[in-house]
């Protein structure tokens, strides 16, 4: 017996309809799998929508590529994510539910989660994901024992990302214990973060993120290139478990430094970029540094990418600065902060000045910082509350 595993589709999650029809493509590629491997049914751990609410174009398009599953007789099992969910309880997850595509494994009366029972045996259930981590609450409150006393092959969807699990470039995000899972589950199929991981975890069983299902942002284009999905084969008390990449185009991704060089010397480079084989491709361009002369207003972005013969490009400027104003911008910014701060040293009168003036210089730093490509608004925050927290309770 076999079923598939994706999560994070993020239909419509593009501003850009060539990229916003690639991940459509790439999720009418799985349902093309899914019919030929014959599995016996698709597990979607939330996100299949960029939002509760998508628009009817994109509805029309999906329920059209679950409808071939439908026609071959292979369910379709879904949790919403912290994209789709909607605390008002109304998501365009129910529409496709009450036309009969897919069943929301989600059966939580009270505090109790109920099992949806398979056409091949297989017991599932599963929590939603909600934004800001707060499906915590409802973890903290389960009832886990009638899950974990089940007998059976049993699958437990979840969208959240567990600590243990989390890769040094997450460590600051906010999640969740992996102790908020029932145990002795078969199978864990997990969305929420874009990475790939599959590992038997003691007490549990294996636990799965099959990453995005296609890059939802610059930053995942340029290090993932691609999504993918997972295909899973029960046999008897075997269960393999193969990453299935989920190619539509290729990307190309280039960097380019602008430190000591001038808007002519920058468009020269992107036009030589332009002569590779970069034909249908994806490609990313990142451009950062500081120019020795002229703005990066004036590079003529608009002219040189027209010559790209691609199926798309992006480019990333935001690093990109001009030597003049970052001079003047960094003179004035430490006059003024030295000055604010010397004229009111001491005025706490809690520590003596030179440990003031340290404590106010790093807690400046830590105000200074960017959010990072892809880290949300509240992920941001909550990184530079514990970095604040961090200093003041070392200090204290």
């Amino acid at each position: 017996m076999k079923f598939a595993h994706i999560s994070d589709v993020h239909i419509g999650g593009w501003r850009e309809s060539k990229l916003t029809e690639l991940g459509i493509l790439a999720f009418e590629n799985v349902i093309e799998i899914c019919i030929k491997e014959n599995t016996a049914f698709l597990l979607i751990a939330g996100d299949l929508f960029n939002t509760s609410m998508p628009s009817i174009d994109l509805i029309k398009r999906t329920a059209s590529i679950l409808k071939k599953l439908k026609n071959k007789a292979i369910s379709c099992y879904i949790i919403p994510g912290s994209h789709d969910y909607s605390p008002s309880g109304k998501t365009m997850l129910d529409v496709l539910e009450k036309a009969g595509l897919v069943e929301n494994v989600v059966k939580l009366d009270k505090n109790k989660l109920k099992f949806t029972l398979d056409k091949t045996g297989i017991k599932i259930t599963g929590l939603y994901g909600k934004k800001g981590a707060l499906e915590s609450f409802t973890y903290k409150n389960l009832d886990k024992k009638n899950l974990e006393q089940e007998k059976g092959f049993k699958i437990f969807m979840f969208h959240t990302l567990l600590n243990e699990l989390k890769p040094k470039d997450l460590e600051m995000v906010e999640a969740d214990s992996i102790s908020i899972l029932p145990k002795n589950f078969d199978y864990y199929a997990g969305g929420h973060p874009h990475f790939v991981y599959s590992k038997k975890h003691k007490g549990y069983g294996i636990i799965n993120y099959p990453g995005p299902l296609f890059p939802n942002n610059f930053k995942e284009l340029e290090e993932l290139k691609n999504g993918g999905m997972y295909l899973v084969e029960v046999k008897g008390k075997e269960t393999n478990i193969k990453h299935i990449p989920i190619k539509i185009k290729d990307v190309l991704s280039f960097d380019i430094n602008a430190d000591n060089k001038n808007p002519k010397d920058i468009e020269k480079e992107v036009l030589d970029i332009s002569k590779k084989n970069v034909k249908d491709k994806i490609v990313t361009l990142r451009i950062a540094g500081i120019l020795r002369e002229g703005k990066p207003s004036d590079i003529n972005f608009n002219e040189i990418l027209n010559k790209f013969d691609v199926y798309y490009i992006l480019k990333n400027t935001t690093k990109l600065k001009a030597k003049e104003f970052e001079d003047t911008k960094t003179s004035i910014r430490e006059n003024i902060e030295e000055e604010i701060i010397n004229e009111n040293l001491g005025k706490l009168k809690i520590m003596n000045k030179n440990e003031e003036k340290k404590i106010i210089l790093e807690l400046i730093n830590i105000l200074n910082k960017d959010k990072n490509e892809g880290e949300t608004n509240v992920t941001f925050e909550n990184r530079i509350i514990e970095d604040v927290d961090k200093i003041l309770k070392d200090d204290n």
